[in-house]
């Protein structure tokens, strides 16, 4: 799920000032680029806006799903908008825990949404949450590495020329790690990865009938190619990066491949940004067997804005959301940083446009990830979610499998008892909670 480079402290509280007045809305938000740019345009916000003051608490993405879950099911009003994403979107509206956004504004056009985001921030048609920005997944790799590796990229890439490739790109001499993934634990971290990693050889996180399966053989290929991949050719201490540490590490010309989060493409191509931002070519995310479930291995994403139920500040809450989510802001990014920088993935209009389409060599292959990611319930899988399941017992689960997993990738545990440990985990969490009987 996807998360942008660092560009502030772990948490930092911004107040942009208004009219005396002024009511002012406390906003929590997630330590990603696309959130940095956001709170330092919020002026022109406050400009339109006088009589609304903003105040921004900004946080790591592991804490932040901690205080905005707890403010929310605590009714706590910490948080005036939340930053969160589509797994929590069906489950916190279920609740009647968000307010449904139904006064966006005569030019917000809500039918300009790309539908698959639309649907998953939907519950019976009312839009719950605005997209900030949506993600798949994909597949970014240095084309001069694997040039000189004298490899050419798959239309279609399988995880075996991966392993290929991976061994051919490292050069640790020189400081170059053949792959980058994310190993830090969280299930939002490196079980969104692995999750997903794992649905590419076929396994979902539970069967029909609700049994994990940690145990598979789909997830077993997975983590053990996984861990193989990342103690041979990726970058030390790698069960400590997230998203936002291995881009910094693709960004500084440290990797030959990396499969993650679309949204990281405008970043690793800008040249403020990056010292490769030339050589980066895009590919879909590989699949481990020859029918990837769901027309390839992606995922579906979006961080959004969204306002608690229990809002006293609703109206002034929801003016924000349309100006942060809309045509107009996209527009305003263009202006300040460039068009191929606009939070990517939300919009139809903006994949219809030609010189969006030629500034971002990566939106085409952004576009077709997000199209072909269907989170819907299948007959072998029980739960809404890609790399997740939205189920509320999945975020402490999620997080739970994670740090067995990173165990394995540091090396403290093997991958079997890491999977078998995980299992464990999850058949007494999904027995306690009634979904096996």
């Amino acid at each position: 799920m996807g998360f942008r480079h660092v560009l502030a402290a772990a948490v930092s509280t911004l107040a942009l000032a208004g009219s005396a007045n002024a009511e002012t809305l406390t906003i929590g938000t997630v330590n990603n680029n696309d959130m940095i740019v956001m709170q330092s345009l919020t002026g022109e916000f406050t400009k339109a806006h006088p009589d609304i003051q903003v105040n921004w608490v900004t946080l790591e993405e592991n804490v932040l799903r901690q205080r905005v879950t707890t403010d929310i099911a605590t009714k706590g009003g910490q948080f005036d908008i939340m930053t969160i994403g589509t797994y929590e979107v069906p489950i916190w509206s279920g609740k009647g825990w968000l307010a449904p956004l139904e006064a966006l504004g005569p030019d917000y056009d809500a039918d300009d949404l790309l539908p698959p985001i639309r649907s998953a921030l939907s519950t019976d048609g009312k839009l719950y949450a605005a997209p900030f920005y949506a993600e798949s997944v994909m597949t970014m790799y240095r084309k001069d590495l694997l040039e000189k590796a004298g490899l050419t990229m798959p239309e279609k890439p399988t995880w075996a020329f991966i392993a290929e490739a991976a061994e051919k790109m490292t050069d640790k001499s020189a400081g170059v790690y053949g792959i980058c993934l994310r190993g830090k634990a969280g299930w939002g971290e490196n079980m969104a990865f692995l999750g997903n990693m794992a649905r590419s050889f076929g396994a979902n996180y539970f069967d029909a009938g609700w049994k994990p399966q940690f145990e598979s053989e789909g997830w077993k290929k997975a983590v053990s190619l996984y861990v193989d991949l990342m103690t041979k050719y990726g970058p030390p201490g790698a069960a400590s990066n997230g998203f936002n540490e291995t881009l910094s590490l693709f960004g500084q010309g440290k990797c030959g491949m990396w499969m993650d989060a679309t949204v990281a493409a405008s970043f690793v191509t800008d040249p403020k940004q990056s010292q490769v931002p030339d050589k980066v070519g895009f590919a879909p995310a590989p699949c481990g067997i020859d029918n990837c479930p769901n027309e390839g291995a992606n995922w579906l994403w979006a961080w959004s804005l969204a306002i608690p139920a229990s809002s006293q500040k609703k109206e002034a809450a929801e003016t924000f959301v349309s100006w942060a989510t809309s045509k107009a802001y996209l527009d305003l990014v263009a202006k300040e940083k460039g068009l191929a920088n606009v939070p990517p993935g939300t919009r139809q209009s903006l994949y219809k446009n030609a010189e969006y389409l030629k500034a971002a060599p990566f939106a085409q292959q952004t576009l077709n990830s997000i199209d072909k990611a269907n989170p819907a319930i299948t007959e072998n899988k029980p739960y809404v979610g890609l790399q997740f399941a939205a189920i509320p017992e999945f975020q402490g689960l999620g997080t739970a499998v994670g740090q067995q997993m990173a165990s394995a990738l540091s090396g403290s545990v093997t991958v079997d008892q890491a999977l078998a440990a995980a299992q464990a985990q999850a058949t007494r969490e999904m027995t306690r909670a009634g979904y096996i009987k």
